[in-house]
């Protein structure tokens, strides 16, 4: 018998073949590694005969479940590139998307059935699988009960790709970071250490699969070190207390943004949940408050922050718990493998205690974004990644977030671009001028808000703003709030001048929105 020791399913299902890989609770389903690599091996020889080839994109299109792991070490098999769909997407949002990527199969879950059926029609996919966990018969299961799981292996190398993830764009059109192996392979050495991954790690998994914090933090290292992931659809703070707190799965480990660590310690189970078996708990994507990271860490759980992005894997930068109290407001040191600097506008390296970008390179630093060889030539200088955040080092050595380069904001974990939202608003007839910026806001972390000056003679409701974008935008992309104005600050250039509206908004004392 031949094993591929590259191809993780294969290799776990030849070690550890009866070990859990994959709890489903939405569902009550198990995969061992040996079930989980069998049905990845009968995806790759459907896939292959169905037309995907090395270098084809596969979407899919659905809320968590195991499926996103067999189409990825499907695709790991022979070559093919998972592209993970945000289902919190409207429809002409996906469909930029997939005009974009062309993938040859759209998988989709049955709750997404219309909206996934105008895709494949409107965006001339030619194949599709329906996943329907509550029917064995569905076209999913169907396709891997015919298959013999006899695909032709394909060599692949590090510089393969084995994901796309789209993320907002500063233009107003998202881009599909690409990812290949070797960003996976180094993510999975840079967040196993620190967070202490092994084969008896057990995992909750709330954030969503087509976001990178969702599928690698820590999803992928956990399986990649043959642990145990625990599934839900989706986040319920009392649902994922009750799972944190039951001895049955002896959860290890838990990664998330802030608000959900937020929503569950304002749960009425909180104090009474028994966290004893939970050893790590991550948070990043936005900054931690203080309240949720000594809240936490007064029950007993190790809290581990950090920084990263899509185009970074995502761990670029780790704040150990040792430090988390010393250093509230860091984002850490670079982990292994990673080099970062903070340079001046020109790309001159700035000493300790000055703010400039921040700048990354290594081997987890995606080559690029997919169709948009401008793009990427403009994030990059050389060989670092310009990662369009303002940061410092103390005189430890720590990394402070402290502003965006950038006019991205955060809301719920969720980037959002401005220019992206702005875009839409203009396609109002009676708008002369949109500005959006972030805003404070207690329960997200930040939300728009959207500054218009109007068409000469024109009138429009901030309800029919607000409407226009619910049907175009993402919900979390969508602004809270708009606000009429005459003109919009500029400088000499022409730029509008959003830390005045910011200042306008927040006040000019508050620290800056990072």
């Amino acid at each position: 018998m031949t094993v591929n020791y590259y191809d993780w399913s294969a290799y776990h299902a030849n070690v550890r073949p009866n070990k859990i890989a994959i709890r489903d609770l939405s569902i009550n389903k198990e995969l061992t590694y040996s079930e989980l690599d069998i049905r990845s091996n009968k995806l790759a020889e459907w896939l292959q005969k169905n037309g995907v080839g090395k270098g084809d994109r596969v979407a899919i299109l659905s809320q968590n479940c195991a499926e996103f792991f067999e189409l990825e070490f499907a695709c790991a098999k022979i070559g093919a590139i998972e592209l993970p769909l945000n289902w919190r997407l409207t429809k002409p949002e996906l469909e930029y998307i997939l005009n974009d990527s062309t993938p040859t199969v759209l998988i989709y879950d049955s709750g997404f059935l219309d909206i996934s059926l105008e895709l494949q029609k409107d965006c001339q996919i030619k194949e599709s699988l329906q996943i329907d966990n509550e029917d064995p018969s569905s076209q999913y299961e169907i396709a891997l009960k015919e298959s013999n799981g006899k695909y032709e292996e394909v060599p692949t190398t590090h510089d393969d790709l084995i994901m796309i993830m789209y993320t907002s764009g500063t233009t107003g059109h998202p881009k599909g970071a690409m990812i290949n192996h070797r960003m996976q392979l180094y993510n999975c050495i840079n967040l196993a250490t620190p967070v202490f991954i092994s084969p008896e790690t057990v995992q909750l998994v709330v954030l969503p699969l087509f976001h990178t914090g969702g599928m690698n933090c820590y999803a992928n290292p956990v399986l990649h070190a043959g642990g145990e992931l625990i599934l839900i659809r989706e986040f319920d703070p009392g649902l994922a207390l009750s799972i944190l707190g039951n001895s049955d799965y002896k959860v290890s480990h838990f990664f998330a943004v802030p608000a959900p660590y937020q929503f569950m310690m304002n749960h009425p189970d909180f104090d009474k949940t028994d966290l004893s078996f939970l050893k790590i708990a991550g948070i990043g994507g936005a900054p931690c408050a203080e309240a949720i990271l000594k809240t936490w860490s007064g029950r007993g759980v190790s809290m581990i922050q950090g920084w990263g992005m899509t185009e970074t894997s995502p761990g670029g930068i780790g704040l150990d718990a040792a430090d988390a109290e010393r250093k509230i407001g860091s984002a850490g040191k670079p982990l292994m493998h990673t080099e970062v600097k903070v340079v001046d506008d020109d790309g001159n390296e700035l000493p300790w205690g000055e703010v400039g970008e921040l700048y990354i390179r290594g081997p987890n630093i995606t080559p690029g974004y997919w169709n948009k060889p401008e793009a990427t030539e403009d994030s990059f200088d050389g060989d670092w990644l310009k990662t369009g955040d303002a940061a410092r080092f103390d005189d430890e050595g720590f990394v402070y977030i402290v502003d965006r380069w950038k006019d991205m904001y955060i809301s719920g974990g969720e980037n959002v671009y401005p220019a992206e939202v702005e875009n839409v608003i203009y396609q109002l007839p009676q708008i002369a001028e949109a500005a959006v910026i972030g805003v404070p806001d207690e329960r997200w972390g930040e939300t728009g808000k959207v500054f218009i000056s109007l068409k000469e003679g024109q009138t429009i409701e901030e309800k029919e703003i607000i409407e226009h974008c619910l049907k175009n935008l993402a919900k979390f992309k969508v602004p809270q709030s708009v606000e009429f104005i005459e003109l919009l600050p500029r400088n000499a250039t022409g730029k509008v001048l959003k830390r005045e509206l910011r200042e306008e908004v927040v006040g000019s004392n508050a620290p800056a929105i990072s």
